[in-house]
């Protein structure tokens, strides 16, 4: 009976850390995610615009280099700071320099 006392208490114990509500990310993995989500958003808002009332006239505005250089560009740019958050160790302390 004294070995299923131990296995008991030790499942217990299991249970009790996996209950503890830990976020995955630290502060500053959900601050870059904020900030790569509102590049991404920059991105996209200024891709938007350009068309014409009439779809029979053509306007030669959707080509301009906003909206086929720099937002792409910032688009790309945001999605690796996404990566970069995830990737970005929360246990590491900003202090230390190992």
């Amino acid at each position: 009976m004294q070995p299923n006392n131990i296995v008991i208490v030790m499942g217990e114990k299991k249970r009790r850390e996996s209950a503890n509500s830990n976020f995955i990310f630290g502060k500053r993995n959900y601050k870059f995610m904020l900030i790569g989500l509102g590049v991404i958003a920059l991105g996209f808002i200024l891709m938007s615009g350009g068309g014409s009332d009439d779809p029979n006239v053509f306007n030669p505005e959707i080509f301009n280099w906003r909206r086929i250089r720099l937002a792409p560009t910032l688009v790309l740019i945001g999605f690796g700071i996404q990566v970069y958050a995830i990737l970005l160790d929360p246990s590491k302390n900003k202090n230390s320099k190992t």
